[in-house]
């Protein structure tokens, strides 16, 4: 059985696709600190001329020793219609603009104020718009605690 852990990033990059391809069981690494402008509540695509722009999940704020799982959403920020807006002007660009935010308005429609849950929603479109098959759980659901390793030297 392969096997991966990776932390529940937003709309994560073309490796982890590739490396979820490659595994039998994916594990939502949810409980690590959470990092702040880390890659779990952003991403970044190309701006119109040049550049970045970052697309963002507002957040309550929390303390800097809160874990990931235990992050929550701020929804009195309109952050869909935001995320949105800032993707409109690939319209007239990009081939498969139509496909594209079809699929992120129906990932950004998920009803949560869980970060970890959007992020698994998020992996979940777009490995069925990829065909690639995910099979996970999250760490936060092991009832056992993990054995340590033993190190002979």
């Amino acid at each position: 059985m392969k096997l991966a852990i990776m932390q529940p990033y937003f709309v994560p990059y073309l490796g982890y696709f590739a490396l979820i391809k490659h595994t039998d069981q994916w594990v939502v690494f949810d409980t690590p600190q959470f990092i702040r402008h880390g890659w779990i509540e952003r991403n970044r695509i190309l701006k119109p001329a040049e550049g970045w722009q970052y697309i963002k999940i507002p957040l309550v704020k929390f303390k800097r020793e809160t874990p990931i799982n235990k992050v929550r959403i701020n929804r009195n920020e309109d952050y869909r219609r935001r995320i949105l807006a800032q993707i409109k002007h690939y319209k007239k660009r990009a081939p498969y603009y139509n496909e594209t935010i079809d699929l992120i308005r129906n990932l950004l429609s998920f009803n949560t104020d869980s970060l970890v849950e959007l992020n698994i929603k998020a992996l979940e479109h777009i490995c069925e718009y990829l065909d690639i098959p995910l099979y996970y759980t999250k760490f936060s659901d092991f009832h056992e605690e993990i054995p340590p390793i033993n190190n002979p030297d």
